[in-house]
């Protein structure tokens, strides 16, 4: 028979998986008797755990939320997501203090073949420089927003489009999701005054007391949050992820050279200097420009709006360029 100690650990690991445990499962389970297992529930009762009985023909065994956190088992796979997710967190994010916190909290008890694991396991989550200057969102903030949507109660906030702009009148939404896109945070919400879906940069939200009445929430378009964002953010109405605009082109460029500085476009090699390359974007001219930073000669497969915006580019850069610039002859 295990110790008491380690039976009472291997109980509470089998608790914390969620479903209802029958005595006689968990005194199969821990090679006990039923007896044993019901003096096992009541020492871990006295050490904080909210286990509750399961009333039914067999009984049962639930833990529940309790009023205070008590101590949690992991195994040690668990222990390994943890302290990688926490080292992310503490890079820049609204949590990022605490996240140090409970990392150094959690490598002081970790076994030393775990501490020794983790201290090899260095993560840094390196930010774009482009969100080097965008202020931190508060913590409180985001409470306020998950509680919200939980409850599905409509909000009203005030709202600053830019950092050289005053908030306009307070905004009635209805909050949908809360949601993280290249390290920024959103709140997706039905606009009530605008009668449309909007996307509000959380570190620009001021939420205002008291809230509104309950609602039911309305289908996201595109199915769900992340068709919905990617369609948004990429110019389209939020039902596809497709760019609007997707055209094609030859590079005289080898496609090993090209490949690495596209995202989500292909690459075709067509021989040891030329490529095939489909790219999209949310405008044919802003098409046209991203194609020009590969700096080669570029064969314009189709379709003819990319053509038209190269010459418009054309033309632009020109007129900028002023008269007598042109190319040497």
């Amino acid at each position: 028979m295990q110790k008491t100690s380690s039976r009472l650990l291997a109980l509470l690991s089998l608790l914390q998986s969620p479903r209802d445990w029958s005595g006689e499962d968990l005194a199969g389970r821990l090679d006990v008797t039923s007896r044993t297992v019901r003096r096992d529930i009541d020492r871990l009762r006295d050490l904080g755990y909210p286990i509750t009985t399961v009333k039914g023909p067999a009984g049962g065994y639930r833990l529940e939320a309790g009023t205070r956190m008590p101590p949690l088992l992991f195994d040690d796979g668990q222990v390994v997501a943890l302290a990688v997710a926490l080292q992310t967190a503490a890079t820049g994010t609204a949590v990022a203090e605490d996240a140090a916190r409970a990392l150094a909290t959690l490598r002081q008890v970790m076994p030393p073949h775990l501490r020794h694991r983790i201290d090899l396991l260095r993560v840094t989550a390196v930010r774009p420089p482009a969100a080097g200057d965008t202020p931190e969102v508060d913590p409180q903030v985001l409470m306020e927003l998950s509680r919200v949507i939980h409850a599905r109660q409509e909000l009203r906030l005030d709202h600053t489009p830019g950092p050289d702009t005053a908030a306009g009148a307070p905004r009635r939404v209805q909050p949908h999701h809360l949601v993280t896109w290249r390290h920024r945070w959103y709140l997706v919400a039905w606009d009530l005054d605008r009668g449309d879906w909007r996307t509000f940069r959380v570190d620009r939200i001021r939420p205002r007391t008291p809230t509104g009445p309950r609602f039911t929430p309305r289908e996201l378009p595109g199915g769900d949050v992340s068709t919905f964002l990617t369609s948004r953010f990429r110019g389209n109405d939020g039902t596809s992820t497709d760019w609007p605009c997707r055209g094609e082109v030859v590079l005289h460029l080898p496609a090993a050279d090209v490949a690495p500085f596209v995202r989500d476009g292909t690459v075709e090699e067509l021989g040891p200097h030329h490529c095939r390359l489909t790219l999209g974007s949310w405008s044919w001219t802003g098409l046209a420009a991203a194609l020009g930073h590969f700096d080669t000669d570029v064969e314009i497969i189709g379709p003819p709006q990319l053509a038209a915006a190269f010459a418009d580019l054309a033309a632009r850069y020109a007129r900028a360029a002023g008269p007598g610039t042109g190319p040497p002859p």
